[in-house]
C-alpha cells in the first residue's frame, strides 16, 4: 500500500500524535520538514467596507483625514478689546534675596566654590521688563477611519437608517484649554464580515512549526538517536517533538477575531481637544537669554477669555501689541480651517528679572536672578573647580 504525505496544514482538532509521522529511527533518514504554512491577508481588502453617505472617503488604517466643521448656524460672536491695563511698576527684589538665592543656586552644583557668595560684595542691581504674551486657541477637531472588532453579539445597525454626519454627533468636550480625545462608533454603520485575517476559520496556521504541530527535536537535531545506536528519549526516536507555542495542534487562535470567525465593521470616529498655545518674550537688554525665561512663571497683568479673542490694544510696550496682533491672526486662520475654535485666552506676564553685579577678588562678575522662583544664571561663576584631593 502507498505511503500517504505528511499533511502541511493539519485539522486543528487533531494532534500531531494523529498524523503518524514515521519513526526517524525506523526511516533511517532526517525527520522531515513542512513547508511554511501560508499567511493570511494583514490588511483588510476594500471590499470588506460598505459605502455609507457622508462617510465615503473614510479609509482603514490611516483615516480619512481632519474633516473641516460645517459653518455655524447662528452669527458668531464678535470679539471685543479686553479692559485697559493698569500700569504696572517693576517688581524689584532686595539684596539679601538676590543673595539667598544666589547661594541656593552654588550649592546645587558639586563643583562651585561658595566663596564668591560669602565673600563677594554686591555692588549694582539693575530691574528689567520683560513681558511675555501668551495665546492659547482650544480647538475641536474630528476624523474619521474604519475600524473593526472581534464580533461577540454587538448590535448591528448598518442601513438601519442614515448615519449622523461627523459634526452632528455628540461628544463630551472637557473643561476649556484641557487636551483630551474621545473615540465614538458611529451610529448605522456596523456591520458584520467574516475575518479577512483567517477567512472565518477562527484560527491560523502556528508560525513556529509551520502548521505541522510538531518540530524537529533539540536534543538528537531530527535523528532519533543520540549517541550511535541508542535512541532519544527525548522523542522517542520520532526525530519530532510536538510544538509547545500551539500544543500540538498546528493552528492557534486568530489574533484579530480572537477565534470568532467574524468582525464587526464600523466607522470610528475620533475628537480630540487641543490647547493651541504660542508665546512671545519681548526682547531685554539685560543679556539675559529668552530661552531660560521659558522655565518661569511671572507676574500675571492682564488676562482675556472669550470665544475669539481681540488682539490686546493699548499696551505701553509696542512689541506686544504687534505679537498680539500676529499671534491672533495666525491662529485664526490657522486652525479655522481643519477644526472649531471654541475658546481663546491671552495673557501678559511680567517676569521680573534682576542683573546683580558683584565684587570678588577685585574683579567685577554678574549673575541674573530671574521669575517667581528666583532661579538664578551665573555664567560667568569665578570659582568652578572647588575639588580637590587632600
Amino acid at each position: 500500500m502507498e505511503k500517504q504525505p505528511i499533511m502541511s496544514y493539519p485539522n486543528p482538532n487533531y494532534g500531531a500524535a494523529n498524523y503518524g509521522y514515521p519513526p526517524a529511527a525506523a526511516a533511517g533518514a532526517p525527520a522531515m520538514f513542512a513547508p511554511p504554512a501560508a499567511e493570511g491577508p494583514s490588511a483588510p481588502p476594500a471590499s470588506m467596507f460598505d459605502s455609507m453617505p457622508g462617510y465615503e472617503g473614510t479609509i482603514a488604517g490611516g483615516g480619512g483625514g481632519y474633516l473641516p466643521p460645517p459653518m455655524p448656524s447662528q452669527p458668531v460672536p464678535q470679539p471685543q478689546p479686553g479692559p485697559e491695563q493698569p500700569h504696572w511698576n517693576i517688581p524689584s527684589i532686595s539684596e539679601d534675596t538676590a543673595r539667598d538665592a544666589f547661594a541656593l543656586y552654588v550649592s546645587s552644583k558639586c563643583c562651585y566654590s561658595s566663596a564668591p557668595v560669602k565673600d563677594g560684595t554686591i555692588t549694582n542691581m539693575e530691574a528689567f521688563n520683560t513681558y511675555r504674551y501668551r495665546l492659547e486657541t482650544f480647538t475641536e477637531s474630528r476624523s474619521t477611519e474604519w475600524s473593526h472588532e472581534p464580533y461577540h453579539g454587538q448590535p448591528v445597525d448598518a442601513y438601519v437608517q442614515t448615519p449622523p454626519g461627523p459634526w452632528d454627533i455628540q461628544a463630551k468636550s472637557p473643561s476649556f484649554f484641557m487636551d483630551s480625545k474621545e473615540i465614538i462608533k458611529v451610529p448605522c454603520t456596523s456591520s458584520l464580515k467574516n475575518c479577512h485575517v483567517c477567512m472565518g476559520m477562527g484560527r491560523r496556521p502556528c508560525t513556529q512549526c509551520v502548521g505541522v504541530g510538531n518540530k524537529v527535536c533539540w536534543v538528537c537535531n531530527g535523528s532519533g538517536f543520540r549517541h550511535g545506536d541508542d535512541r532519544c528519549n527525548h522523542c522517542n526516536g520520532r526525530g519530532r517533538e510536538n510544538c509547545n507555542h500551539c500544543h500540538g495542534q498546528g493552528s492557534r487562535q486568530c489574533d484579530t477575531c480572537h477565534g470568532k470567525q467574524q468582525l464587526l465593521v464600523y466607522i470610528k470616529l475620533t475628537v480630540k481637544w487641543t490647547n493651541n498655545c504660542d508665546n512671545y518674550v519681548v526682547e531685554q537688554s539685560s543679556g539675559l537669554k529668552v530661552d531660560n525665561l521659558s522655565k518661569v512663571s511671572g507676574k500675571e497683568l492682564f488676562r482675556d477669555s472669550q470665544y475669539m479673542v481681540y488682539p490686546v490694544v493699548g499696551f505701553p510696550d509696542p512689541a506686544v501689541v504687534q505679537a498680539a496682533q500676529r499671534l491672533v491672526n495666525e491662529h485664526q486662520a490657522k486652525y479655522s480651517q481643519t477644526s472649531r475654535i471654541l475658546q481663546q485666552r491671552q495673557t501678559i506676564e511680567l517676569i521680573p528679572v534682576t542683573k546683580v553685579t558683584y565684587s570678588w577678588k577685585g574683579k567685577s562678575h554678574i549673575y541674573f536672578v530671574y521669575g517667581n522662583e528666583f532661579k538664578v544664571n551665573a555664567d560667568d561663576y569665578p570659582a568652578t573647580c572647588c575639588c580637590t584631593v587632600m
